[in-house]
């Protein structure tokens, strides 16, 4: 099979990026081996090419693209390396620069061309929501695997780092203040003044208690993605000289979030502040 692109892996996000080769015209492959059944599911509905195991995929695709949470990229890009993939591997990963740049080194020591990638948005549904940033001297070659939407790419340059740079900059402000507003929250219950600075908040701005809670409630469930791209943000910041220490502080606001994991609905706002509270958390 030539001209296809495996997808590692097709969860939420992965999915929606396999829908768009799809409509790009790719052959799109999947790896089944130590995927889950609701994987399995995503990948049957829509219709791409499953593959027993990543040595077959790695030699069966000119292209992979690596979608996995970040504290397994490094170890998903060391196992492509294992397979003697000889063929062209997209990190679009939340990982640090440094990360990625490492990833890199050891691609190109094993003759494998490597492109930088970061996404932004939700899964991709509907055109101009969701953006795939790209860097690296063959960027131009992913970008045209998705070139029909609805996930929207742009090419920032030739240098690996360009694309995770930004992404990582773009979730310090979104998920970061996310973990910043749950932490603040949990100090208020505790003090029981949540309620007067809520109050507050929506005087200075009307309907921000509304929208704080919301995006609290919305990334509880993922929070258990979210602590390993809190501490490569840490990385990122500290690389141009910043001081450390607040996405550390975000990693364990979201690591104490974990119980959320697969929750079938958003949790209450309560519910969230108990688990991130330390003295509540065990309860």
């Amino acid at each position: 099979m030539s001209k296809a692109i495996g997808i590692l892996h097709p969860g939420e996000m992965g999915i929606s990026l396999a829908a768009t080769a799809v409509n790009s015209g790719m052959t799109v492959c999947w790896c089944a081996q130590g995927r889950s059944d609701t994987t399995r599911i995503r990948a049957g509905q829509l219709g791409i090419t499953s593959i027993p195991t990543l040595q077959e995929i790695c030699d069966t695709c000119d292209i992979l693209v690596s979608v996995c949470p970040p504290h397994a990229a490094t170890e998903l890009a060391d196992n492509v390396i294992a397979c003697n993939y000889k063929g062209l591997f997209a990190d679009v990963n939340a990982i640090a620069p440094a990360t990625v740049k490492a990833i890199d080194m050891k691609m190109q020591q094993h003759a494998i061309d490597f492109v930088d990638g970061g996404i932004i948005g939700l899964p991709a549904t509907r055109p101009g929501t969701t953006w795939l940033y790209l860097s690296g001297q063959k960027a131009e070659d992913i970008a045209a695997c998705f070139n029909k939407g609805p996930l929207e790419t742009e090419v920032l340059g030739n240098e690996i780092g360009q694309a995770s740079g930004l992404k990582m900059c773009f979730a310090a402000n979104s998920k970061g203040t996310a973990a910043l507003h749950t932490a603040i929250l949990s100090a208020a219950e505790v003090m029981g003044v949540r309620q007067a600075l809520e109050k507050q908040w929506d005087i200075y701005t009307p309907g921000f208690k509304e929208k704080s809670q919301g995006r609290i409630r919305q990334v509880a469930r993922k929070a258990w993605r979210f602590t390993g791209e809190m501490k490569e943000i840490e990385d990122t910041l500290a690389a141009t000289g910043l001081p450390e220490g607040f996405f550390k502080a975000a990693a364990e606001i979201y690591d104490r979030q974990a119980f959320f994991k697969g929750a079938m609905e958003e949790p209450s706002i309560e519910d969230v502040l108990q688990k991130v509270n330390k003295k509540e958390a065990n309860t």
